[in-house]
């Protein structure tokens, strides 16, 4: 086999899913003081299901949302497309943590998935939305008897995953690196991340919400009607704010040690042809990872390119964000050689877009919630990687609470407690330093958890995307 980096020669550095004729224009910067009901700082998916939201709730809302950039250029617009129903970054963490209120979150978790599918279709949102379930693969014998065990715990919360043998995922999706897998049929949808950003910025507007981008927040202060939010070229009075900046800074310092920002890299190849597509078979078109702690997420897009993504977890001493970091070379040479073991007969195939950037991630891997300023600022973060459908479960949050409303949502424990904050640097880039190769060496070892593993687990801190 020629050396896989040859495929990535002609890949375009820049996110798939934004490389789009069909991107939309810009909203104009705002200028001079406005005033609202409601602010939403941060036009990406937080943002904007809790611009939507608020304004399904209350029509009469006046609703403003800006953002720095462009509505959906981050994170949200550039991740895997999965859109999962679980709100705990999964069910084993949210056993581990909320096993009291778990099957409520469980259920909460899939009516918020149902409510994402009911809005796509209310507002024609021309997202390549697919239900096609996710795969999880053993790709190591020691993960085989692990996939059992979830197996047993996600029938103890009513989910039933088929179990699939060696013979039974090939025939699914055909690897030599599967060895089992588990098959969630209900619980993730497949989406085009970036359209579903744009198709709810369209909703937003049609509500009326009025939309304000390449407006970054610069400060936030009490005033005598509610709060004030300065940006480059005036301000906005707001009754209430919803911050949705996740993983860039807060206005609000004392949240920023909750989250840290790590890169994730992705790659994706050219379209297959029908002969290169039906030597995979797929005709299901699940999405699936595997089960390492450096792990590989794996889909097909709606023209039957495959997104290959995952595996490294870069932080950044003091935890900055920068542009020139969304490309790593390194990465891509790591995700390309990964993607011909795991499909070697696609030898060939080119990739034609490498890119990356920055998510938030939290000591517990799913979002936390507060209020500030006596109950007028709201702020959720934290989502991990897993944030496409509980996004939207984060904005009811947020507008519950700055309603004042006790609801079945507010009163969870997920909800009324933060995870432990990261400590400051050096120790912070220290001891993910210190993790990270302790899940490098895990991997190595079938998954056995070193004594620093254990601790972190004892004391329920982790790092993960």
């Amino acid at each position: 086999m020629a050396d896989p980096v040859h495929a990535l020669q002609d890949a375009q550095p820049v996110p798939f899913w934004l490389d789009d004729p069909r991107r939309p224009a810009s909203a104009p910067a705002l200028v001079g003081d406005v005033r609202c009901d409601l602010l939403v700082v941060g036009g990406g998916y937080s943002g904007l299901w809790t611009a939507l939201i608020a304004k399904e709730r209350d029509p009469s809302l006046d609703v403003v949302l800006i953002e720095a950039r462009e509505v959906g250029w981050a994170a949200s617009g550039r991740n895997g497309g999965f859109c999962e129903a679980s709100l705990t970054h999964g069910l084993a963490n949210g056993h581990q943590r909320w096993p009291g209120e778990l099957a409520t979150l469980e259920r909460l978790g899939a009516a918020n998935l149902r409510a994402m599918e009911d809005t796509v279709e209310r507002h024609g949102i021309d997202c390549d939305w697919e239900r096609t379930g996710s795969l999880v693969v053993a790709t190591e014998p020691y993960q085989v008897e692990g996939l059992h065990e979830f197996a047993e715990l996600a029938a103890r919360y009513g989910s039933r995953p088929d179990v699939l043998d060696r013979e039974a995922v090939r025939a699914e999706i055909d690897s030599p690196t599967f060895l089992g897998a588990l098959w969630d049929r209900e619980g993730v949808a497949m989406l085009n991340p970036a359209r579903l950003a744009w198709g709810l910025k369209q909703a937003c507007l049609d509500l009326g919400v009025r939309i304000h981008e390449h407006t970054p927040a610069t400060g936030l202060t009490d005033s005598p009607r509610g709060v004030t939010v300065r940006t480059p070229y005036g301000r906005v009075g707001a009754r209430r704010v919803a911050l949705a900046t996740n993983a860039f800074p807060s206005l609000l310092r004392r949240h920023r040690p909750y989250t840290v920002p790590v890169y994730d890299y992705a790659l994706m190849t050219e379209p297959l042809t029908g002969q290169q597509l039906a030597s995979v078979g797929w005709k299901h078109r699940q999405g699936f990872a595997d089960s390492a702690n450096h792990f590989h997420y794996v889909r097909l897009s709606a023209d039957n390119r495959i997104l290959f993504g995952g595996y490294d977890v870069v932080h950044q001493f003091r935890s900055r964000v920068r542009a020139e970091r969304d490309q790593r070379p390194e990465t891509f040479a790591t995700l390309a050689r990964h993607f011909f073991r795991t499909f070697p007969q696609l030898e060939g195939v080119r990739f034609s877009h490498a890119w990356g950037g920055a998510i938030d991630t939290c000591t517990r891997f799913s979002a936390f919630f507060d209020l500030s300023h006596g109950g007028r600022v709201a702020y959720a973060a934290g989502f991990t990687g897993l944030g496409v459908g509980a996004t939207r479960f984060g904005a009811e949050v947020m507008l519950d609470l700055l309603a004042g409303a006790r609801t079945e949502r507010t009163a969870l424990e997920l909800v009324r407690r933060k995870p432990l904050p990261f400590p400051p640097e050096p120790a912070r880039s220290i001891g993910i330093g210190i993790t990270q190769w302790a899940l490098t060496r895990a991997d190595a070892d079938a998954g056995r958890r070193n004594l620093w593993l254990r601790t972190l687990d004892r004391f329920g801190l982790g790092f993960d995307s």
